[in-house]
C-alpha cells in the first residue's frame, strides 16, 4: 500500500468536493472497506518493528483525513449560509417595551407607601369563603356574596373579590403595630367601560393602640396629593362597608376643570378614588386582635380605577386590549 499515493490522491478529491461530496469521500478513505482500514487490520501479521512504523502511519494519515473531512465540512456550510443570508441587509430594529400603566401606577403607589412607613404584602388569588367575607363582616346575604357577583370554584372557595384577604393573614400572624399594603389581582363578574371580570387593587391596614380617623384623613390626604399633584383638595363622604365603622369615600378635585366641573367630573368638579375607614372592631377580633386594646383604620382602591383618573382614560377595558398604539402612549 502506498500511503503517499493514497493521501494525494484524498487531496485531489477533496479540492474538488462539494459538501454532499464529502460523505462519499469519507467511506471510500476511512470506510470498512477501505485502503486504510485494511491496512491497520493487517498489522497483526507483520514483526513487531514494522508493525510500529506502519501503524504510526497509517493513523496519521486516517487522522489527517478525519481532520480534513471536518474542516472542509464547516467551511463549505459556512459559504452555504452565506447564501441563504444576506448578511449585508441592516438587521431588524427591536422595539424597546412599554411598562403598562397598571404597573405604572402600582410603582408609583408602592413608593408613596413605603415613603410613608407601609411595607408591601401579597396573597393567594384562590380564597377560602372566611378570608373572602366571613372574617371581614360581610354578612351572609350581602350583595357581594352572591354567584352573580362573585367568581365560585365551590361553595366555600372563590377567586378572591378584594385583597382584604391579605390584611386578614397578616393580621393572624402579626401582632400590632401593622402597617401594610396589600395588592394584587381581584376578580368579580362585571364588565364594561368601568369593569372588568379581573382588576387589581391596592389596600392599606393600620392597626395600633391609638389609631384616630384622624390619622386615616391625614395618610390619605399624602397619598393621593403626591400621587395626583399637590394641588388637588380632597373631601371626605360618609359612606357604609361592612368591614369598616365609620366608613368614607374620598374623592379628588378634577384636574381637567381644576374642580369647576366638566363632563370628565360630571360637572360636579370631583371625582372618586376610594373607600376607607375605621377598621371595624368584629375584623380585628376575627383576626385575633384585642380591639378594646387596638383601633386601625383601612383603605382600598381599584389600580385601573386611578389609571384611569390620572391618564384621563374613559374605557377600562382599553387596558387588557393589547393595543400598542394605547400602550405607547405610556
Amino acid at each position: 500500500m502506498d500511503i503517499e499515493k493514497i493521501k494525494k490522491q484524498f487531496e485531489s478529491d477533496m479540492a474538488q468536493a462539494g459538501l454532499k461530496d464529502l460523505e462519499p469521500i469519507r467511506v471510500n478513505y476511512l470506510g470498512k472497506k477501505s485502503e486504510i482500514i485494511k491496512g491497520l487490520r493487517s498489522l497483526g501479521s507483520l514483526s513487531v518493528e514494522e508493525r510500529k512504523s506502519r501503524g504510526a502511519k497509517l493513523n496519521s494519515l486516517r487522522n489527517y483525513i478525519e481532520e480534513a473531512l471536518m474542516a472542509k465540512k464547516v467551511e463549505l456550510a459556512g459559504a452555504k449560509e452565506q447564501e441563504k443570508y444576506d448578511l449585508t441587509i441592516p438587521g431588524k430594529k427591536f422595539e424597546i417595551g412599554h411598562i403598562h400603566p397598571v404597573t405604572r401606577i402600582y410603582n408609583e403607589l408602592f413608593e408613596i407607601a413605603k415613603s410613608m412607613g407601609f411595607s408591601v404584602q401579597e396573597g393567594p388569588e384562590v380564597e377560602s369563603d372566611w378570608y373572602s367575607f366571613e372574617a371581614l363582616n360581610i354578612p351572609k346575604n350581602h350583595p357581594a356574596r352572591d354567584f352573580a357577583d362573585t367568581f365560585y370554584i365551590s361553595e366555600e372557595v372563590n377567586l378572591r373579590p378584594h385583597t382584604s384577604n391579605v390584611q386578614i393573614r397578616y393580621m393572624e400572624s402579626h401582632k400590632p403595630p401593622i402597617r401594610i399594603v396589600a395588592y394584587g389581582r381581584t376578580y368579580r363578574r362585571d364588565s364594561d367601560m368601568t369593569h372588568t371580570p379581573m382588576f387589581h387593587q391596592m389596600e392599606g391596614l393600620l392597626v395600633d393602640d391609638r389609631v384616630t380617623f384622624a390619622d386615616l384623613k391625614g395618610a390619605l390626604t399624602v397619598l393621593i396629593q403626591k400621587m395626583f399633584g399637590e394641588d388637588r383638595k380632597v373631601r371626605f363622604r360618609p359612606h357604609h362597608f361592612p368591614f369598616t365603622e365609620p366608613s368614607v369615600e374620598m374623592d379628588v378635585s378634577c384636574g381637567l376643570c381644576g374642580g369647576k366641573g366638566c363632563r370628565s367630573c360630571k360637572h360636579s368638579g370631583w371625582l372618586e378614588v376610594l373607600g376607607a375607614g375605621s377598621v371595624h372592631p368584629n375584623v380585628l377580633k376575627n383576626a385575633g386582635i384585642d380591639p378594646k386594646k387596638y383601633q386601625g383604620f383601612a383603605f382600598g382602591m381599584g389600580i385601573e380605577r386611578i389609571a384611569m383618573l390620572k391618564y384621563g382614560i374613559d374605557d377600562m377595558r382599553l387596558f387588557y386590549d393589547n393595543d400598542l398604539r394605547f400602550l405607547e402612549q405610556f
